[in-house]
């Protein structure tokens, strides 16, 4: 698994996930969103790289949107493939996040 964090524009950061999350690595994948939440609160998920994500890997998602909450922020997921898609689907966690079809368009949702 693979973090990077860009400046979307001012206030957002786009964070791009490349590889999977589960539980091998959740962990230190909250650990390096955490450190994110000192330069941004409102952040997009590129997910067009992310090959697999498992429950574990949900959870690890769920607490970031959790934490970006916690300071008026938010989580967008964006560019999401089909197989990872289907967790989300399954679980009906489309319904706690905000699911864009390109990343563009999840950073153009937030208003500055």
């Amino acid at each position: 698994m693979k973090v990077i964090l860009e400046k979307a524009k001012e206030g957002v950061g786009l964070v791009k996930i490349v590889g999977r999350i589960d539980g091998s690595n959740e962990e230190r994948f909250k650990k390096t969103f955490s450190s994110f939440l000192e330069e941004y609160n409102r952040f997009v998920f590129d997910c067009g790289e992310l090959e697999y994500i498992d429950s574990s890997g949900l959870g690890a998602i769920l607490s970031c949107l959790k934490n970006a909450t916690k300071q008026d922020g938010d989580v967008y997921i964006a560019n999401i493939q089909a197989k990872p898609r289907m967790l989300f689907e399954i679980t009906r966690a489309y319904k706690i996040f905000e699911i864009f079809d390109d990343v563009q368009s999840a950073i153009d949702s937030f208003e500055d």
